[in-house]
């Protein structure tokens, strides 16, 4: 096991050699890497996939390491989306990703798909300082139901049964699994559900906004938006308590190592949305989908390994049942969506 320094000074690398990475790409897309890409196309796409997932598995490591010392999500929910900002006005700058000025229109219609994102974050993080991250990924799996309900709910869209039925899995697996986790806390549970609500309706209102913005420039104004709205929580919630907070984990990890923890989970977040989003536009929605469900093992398997988090079998059993399931509806619902369009 790392220590808490260790993972600090290996997070600050990779985010420098990250950026450094990026920059190289671009200055020389007419090299041998570029006509790599040409001659093996499918491996910027295995690229994108293990990024993701490496991403992904750092930034919740990092995450429930900095909730053991100073347990304050919605502050650190803020910074990661802090840090966004520097992130993106870094590839904006560079032109690695080309700028896109969004009119008073779109900043309106934003408003609602922001919110959401927020809400949704904050009580992610809230989640993931409450139970182990293994139990709030099981309970994620959920998102899938809620968006379904949703859909028919504010657009009448109606699925084919078996789209509906390959849900039935993901709830008695989380049913299942929540009976006997070891860290289950009401607040844990009822957190993560609440964030499946919150990003549910957020794919919902934010279909519209695709066709006016790249799916990379309307995350960063749903990042940029989001923080605005997540400021005022922080606020209400952990204000009275977050200097004596912050003081507290500079006396355990210092100074130093407590910044640099804060800044490379913010660089992690971000990032590994950004990156999801890329190998979105490298795949079709359902390899997409079987990728995410992939994430997910990896996530709570590299969780459980890293704070050595006691498992039951029921439990261990009920989260393979909802992320297979979870998998299932992927493949199902991309199946229709694709015949639908023939």
């Amino acid at each position: 096991m790392r220590t808490g320094g260790e993972c600090a000074r290996d997070d600050a690398r990779v985010w420098r050699l990250t950026i450094v990475y990026r920059v190289r790409i671009f200055a020389r897309r007419s090299g041998p890497l570029s006509e790599l890409k040409e001659k093996y196309p499918q491996l910027e796409t295995v690229f994108y996939f293990a990024a993701w997932y490496f991403l992904n598995v750092q930034f919740n490591i990092v995450n429930k390491t900095i909730y053991n010392y100073f347990p304050y999500p919605w502050f650190v929910s803020c910074v990661h989306l802090i840090v966004g900002l520097f992130i993106m006005g870094f590839f904006w700058g560079s032109k690695l990703v080309e700028y896109e000025q969004p009119d008073k229109e779109f900043l309106k219609a934003l408003s609602l798909p922001a919110f959401l994102h927020a809400f949704g974050h904050c009580l992610t993080n809230v989640s993931f300082a409450a139970v182990a991250v293994s139990f709030t990924h099981t309970v994620k799996t959920l998102e899938p139901v809620f968006t379904s309900i949703g859909s028919y709910l504010v657009a009448g869209t109606v699925y084919p049964l078996p789209v509906y039925l390959s849900l039935l899995p993901v709830i008695v697996g989380v049913a299942i699994a929540s009976a006997t986790e070891l860290s289950f806390t009401w607040l844990g549970f009822l957190t993560a559900m609440s964030s499946n609500i919150a990003f549910s309706a957020r794919a919902i209102f934010s279909k519209k906004l695709m066709s006016k913005m790249s799916p990379l420039n309307l995350y960063n104004w749903v990042t940029i938006v989001a923080l605005m709205f997540c400021l005022p929580f922080a606020i209400y919630f952990e204000g009275p308590t977050l200097a004596a907070g912050i003081q507290q984990a500079i006396a355990v990890k210092g100074k130093t190592e407590f910044l640099m923890a804060l800044a490379s989970v913010g660089f992690y977040y971000h990032m590994y949305n950004q990156v999801a989003y890329q190998a979105l536009g490298k795949v079709a929605p359902v390899t997409h989908a079987v990728g995410n469900v992939g994430k997910r093992i990896f996530v709570i398997g590299f969780s459980i390994l890293a704070f050595g988090n006691k498992i039951s079998t029921q439990t261990l059993i009920g989260s393979a049942i909802a992320i297979v399931g979870a998998g299932l509806y992927g493949v199902i619902k991309g199946k229709y969506a694709d015949e639908s369009k023939k």
